[in-house]
């Protein structure tokens, strides 16, 4: 740009002289400019020697823009491969035949369905693979031929301008040199007009001058014409470009739209086979040619139908079960639960009468061990119930409290109606080591009764008034040693003796006695009274037993 200001600066001074030296000349000059020079000047003055720059940036952006669909594509392809080998390892994962074989169909069975699972999983890799090598034959390499066309455009524009330009600056660096000529003639002619040479005639340097302006004229004209030219192509040859990568896309459009179709298919076809195969094919056959599974007809077993030695042996069947209420003497509470007597001689309670939740016996007591007291009156009790009394730790319970001072333990059970009470107490009759039974009422006197009265203790009628809805512990129930007046002890294996004679205490036992016969009513010469008459009477039965 600086060379043609420079010389358009040169030209305007060649005007300016020209004007001193011939007026009229210029004038003329000035009023023919025409329309054309001053375009000329217009898209010549404002730009440089090299206006192909323009385009050279252009095509150079439309190089970088198809390196990027290059690689894009490039990188689909490379998908499409990766794909295809990672799908074709997939389908190695389906081994068929079964290596259990005789656990399913050879044909028309689930296999079937495995090989086609196998087979149609090749199918899609060779599609993904058909594809990336499309993409990389056809797309990209098309893509690289047009790449290489855009930058041989580049270089035809760099060669064909750039030639041009060079020839423009170097007439006008001519031309700028013989219009200093011609500026230093003039100075001469008008300083020294008698000692200039026929070379330094202003008139022969501007003919020089005017001759060098057209040569230079000339190039700048075909500079301009090849720039023409050039931008002519250009236009058509990014035609070219953009119809070239809309092709491009185009063959990629088809081939993957036509892949994805034969994909679709075959994934498509994979889901109709696996419909197909009806959910129970395989286990009707399987259970077709099994032996080994059983008939879905087969009745459950019952545990009562099993036949097993000694399970009718009469020491298992129980003698007697239902429900009891039981507690010790020395409280009123009742609990009741399922008892089972048993031929072995236990009574054994169950929390539950359901055989299945019965883990075993909470509580059980040895009756060959036991005394069995009487059962309670039908008329004149309120309560249906008896006791038992062990003495040899036949409950098997901890021998912790009251009785074992004594050696043994004592239970009252309690029935719901007089009939079960004493089928329950004939039963334990028979297995007890002895039991008790009650004679006819009789009038309790002696000192014993008078003792017992005067100490405040109640009978065992009153005592069945309260058994009910109270847990305060009582006073000891009856047993062996404090049996009323109207109970007999029976030995259930012995025969009976003689029972002796009662006497009364003398007077070296130290026993205070009153004037009417009985022990005066102070609370512990009663105490020590009962005590001792008990002992007493307890031995006397036994010896009499």
């Amino acid at each position: 740009m600086s060379v043609h200001n420079h010389s358009g600066s040169l030209l305007q001074r060649n005007a300016d002289d020209g004007v001193s030296i011939s007026r009229a000349t210029s004038v003329s000059r000035r009023s023919t400019m025409s329309r054309n020079q001053a375009l000329i000047k217009k898209n010549t003055t404002p730009h440089d020697l090299r206006p192909s720059d323009v385009l050279l940036e252009r095509f150079t952006a439309w190089k970088v823009i198809t390196k990027q669909l290059i690689s894009y594509f490039e990188g689909i392809a490379d998908i499409e491969n990766n794909t295809a080998k990672e799908l074709t390892k997939l389908g190695a994962v389906i081994q068929v035949p079964f290596k259990a074989g005789n656990q399913f169909l050879g044909e028309d069975g689930l296999q079937d369905v495995y090989y086609n699972i196998r087979d149609k999983t090749r199918i899609i890799a060779d599609h993904h693979a058909n594809l990336g090598k499309t993409i990389e034959g056809s797309i990209v390499q098309h893509l690289q031929k047009l790449h290489f066309e855009i930058k041989a455009h580049i270089k035809n524009v760099q060669n064909d301008t750039g030639k041009l330009a060079t020839s423009v600056a170097r007439e006008r660096e001519m031309s700028t040199k013989g219009i200093s000529d011609l500026a230093r003639a003039i100075s001469a002619y008008k300083n020294t007009p008698m000692s200039i040479t026929p070379k330094e005639d202003p008139y022969c340097q501007n003919q020089i001058v005017l001759k060098q302006l057209q040569k230079q004229v000339n190039e700048e004209n075909a500079l301009q014409k090849s720039i023409i030219i050039m931008q002519q192509n250009s236009a058509h040859f990014e035609e070219g470009i953009v119809r070239s990568l809309q092709s491009a896309w185009q063959t990629f459009d088809e081939w993957q739209s036509r892949m994805s179709i034969s994909v679709q298919d075959t994934w498509r076809t994979l889901g109709h086979n696996f419909a197909a195969l009806a959910p129970d094919r395989e286990w009707i056959a399987f259970a077709a040619r099994s032996d080994h599974l059983l008939d879905p007809d087969t009745p459950l077993r019952n545990p009562e139908h099993i036949e097993y030695p000694s399970k009718e042996d009469p020491s298992v069947v129980p003698v007697h079960v239902g429900m009891l209420e039981r507690k010790r003497r020395f409280t009123r509470a009742y609990k009741e639960a399922y008892f089972v007597l048993t031929p072995a001689g236990y009574l054994h309670e169950y929390a539950s009468a359901d055989p299945v939740k019965q883990d075993g016996p909470i509580f059980s007591l040895f009756l060959p061990a036991c005394t069995l007291g009487p059962p309670s009156s039908a008329t004149t009790a309120k309560s249906h119930k008896f006791h038992v009394e062990d003495k040899k730790d036949a409950s098997g319970l901890q021998k912790t409290g009251v009785f074992n001072k004594r050696g043994g333990h004592a239970f009252t059970f309690r029935a719901r109606s007089h009939e079960e009470l004493m089928e329950w107490w004939n039963d334990l009759r028979m297995l007890v080591a002895r039991y008790l039974v009650a004679s006819e009422s009789a009038e309790r006197s002696g000192p014993i009764a008078a003792a017992v009265r005067s100490a405040g203790y109640i009978s065992e009628d009153e005592d069945d008034e309260e058994d009910e809805g109270s847990s305060i512990e009582e006073e000891e129930d009856m047993d062996e040693y404090d049996m009323p007046n109207d109970t007999v002890i029976t030995r259930a294996h012995d025969d009976a003796e003689a029972v002796p004679a009662y006497s009364h205490p003398s007077r070296d036992t130290g026993i205070e006695i009153g004037p009417n016969g009985y022990a005066v009513s102070h609370f512990l010469q009663c105490t020590l009274l009962i005590s001792c008459l008990a002992q007493f009477c307890a031995r006397q039965c036994v010896i009499s037993l």
